[in-house]
């Protein structure tokens, strides 16, 4: 892109907003037939700043499309029994049709055992390892909020992904790796060459000047810099971290992966921080507790 040609701002903000009016127009129609509404159950232990502002935004979302919501509070000094004891009752309770306990948890807590234990038909967050294994095989089940949020900004914006070179950076579980995955499938928005890329990756800026869609996902603002970047790149910042800001009234800025001013004259489109990737995944799993709840209609 030339410097006086402005990229495409693919607007999370307002894509999320869209999606939110469908859902609630089909949790309506859902009432009016005599359905339950879905419900959505959200587990918070500690007091997290970051985590507590996500929830507080699940709840508002739930509320404004229609959805019950309800909020589990625990002290972080909960010990790991007592929190797969509140996970039991959430699955076995039928009024909650998805559920997600917020992460991260407390040091001396294991994960992955919290994870194992939610029944993976109210796993909403899509971490439970039978929906990560039926997104790998290209089945049905619960994306992963972020890379799903992500698919589906690209495709409402009908970007083209088939036959791209998509580069991701960070390999997390909840981010780098399922979109890796998404993009490569043969689906709609798919069907990309995806170049995974790591703390351990050689010649990191070599690969991404390949890259036709540049997925930074790695929270470390301002990694990315402008010579970084393909011209005409489409870049997908999945990066928010708050960095200290005195000028703001919560004393603090959210700061993505991507330099936006080095970055935005090269690029065709790219995702703001914030108003990109932040919506879509609250929006994601708004889209994942509909499918819960119709699944159990």
């Amino acid at each position: 892109m030339s410097e006086t040609t402005k990229p495409i701002i693919l607007d999370g903000k307002q894509t999320a907003k869209d999606i939110r009016s469908e859902i609630a127009e089909t949790v309506a129609g859902m009432v009016e037939r005599g359905e339950k509404a879905p419900h959505l159950a959200a587990v918070l232990v500690g007091n997290d700043g970051g985590s507590e502002t996500y929830v507080n935004y699940k709840v508002k979302d739930c509320k404004e499309v229609g959805f019950g919501s309800t909020l589990i509070r625990k002290a972080d000094t909960i010990s790991q029994e007592e929190l797969l004891q509140v996970v039991k009752d959430l699955n076995e309770n039928p009024e909650i049709d998805g559920f997600i306990v917020q992460l991260p948890l407390p040091k001396h807590i294991d994960e992955q055992e919290i994870i194992r234990a939610i029944d993976p038909g109210k796993d909403v967050d899509g971490f439970h390892p039978v929906n990560v294994g039926n997104m790998v095989l290209g089945m049905d089940g619960f994306l992963s909020a972020t890379p799903s949020g992500i698919v589906e900004l690209l495709r409402r914006y009908k970007i083209e992904t088939s036959g791209k070179h998509c580069v991701v950076i960070g390999r997390s579980n909840i981010v780098g790796t399922p979109m890796s995955i998404l993009l490569s499938r043969n689906t709609e928005v798919g069907n990309a060459t995806v170049t995974l890329c790591h703390s351990r990756t050689k010649n990191l800026k070599e690969i991404t000047l390949q890259a036709d869609i540049l997925i930074p996902a790695l929270g470390k603002p301002g990694f990315v810099s402008g010579d970084m970047i393909k011209e005409g790149a489409v870049i997908v910042d999945v990066g928010t971290t708050r960095v200290p800001d005195d000028s703001k009234k919560s004393g603090y800025a959210l700061k993505g992966d991507v330099k936006f001013d080095e970055a935005s004259p090269k690029a065709s489109a790219i995702t703001p921080v914030p108003g990109g990737v932040g919506p879509m995944t609250r929006v994601s799993l708004l889209l994942n507790t509909l499918k819960a709840g119709r699944l159990k209609a």
